[in-house]
């Protein structure tokens, strides 16, 4: 079993600048990491699709993150620093919503969008907040141009 100290060494190695490692390091802990263990599951994959350079697998990845999400209880992400799991919500539709738009997906990528939106309001007054917005403005500006022919 994968503890929460293995996630963020992993994280923290891939966040570093070893891809190579962190990569290895997250996918061990995925590995080992029990398939009911929705929180874990949800931040390893979340990290693992960034490290993907096949945009198929990419959002393979951040689809499992968000379907893993949906089974995190609110204080589920607190041993990483997210005190309420819906302050993770908007980032998970972003990654996703980003890749389906890279893939062709505009429709999907709207949904994504959306739902992103719809879930800042649980997005801290930092800036991790400021991030997640920005992103969320700018794959925004991507649809919009995306659907003007």
């Amino acid at each position: 079993m994968t503890t929460w100290d293995e996630v963020l060494e992993a994280v923290t190695t891939t966040l570093g600048g070893d891809r190579s490692g962190g990569g290895e390091r997250l996918r061990a802990a995925w590995d080992a990491t029990a398939v009911e263990d929705h929180a874990r599951r949800c931040v390893l994959a979340h990290y693992l699709a960034d490290l993907e350079d096949d945009l198929d697998e990419e959002v393979a990845w951040d689809r499992r993150a968000l379907d893993e999400y949906a089974h995190v209880a609110d204080g589920d992400l607190a041993p990483v620093g997210i005190p309420s799991a819906a302050g993770m919500a908007a980032s998970l539709h972003l990654n996703l919503g980003d890749g389906l738009l890279r893939q062709g997906r505009l429709d999907d990528a709207r949904r994504q969008l959306a739902a992103g939106l719809a879930a800042t309001a649980a997005l801290p007054d930092d800036g991790y907040g400021e991030m997640v917005r920005a992103g969320l403005e700018r794959l925004r500006a991507r649809v919009a141009a995306e659907a003007t022919p």
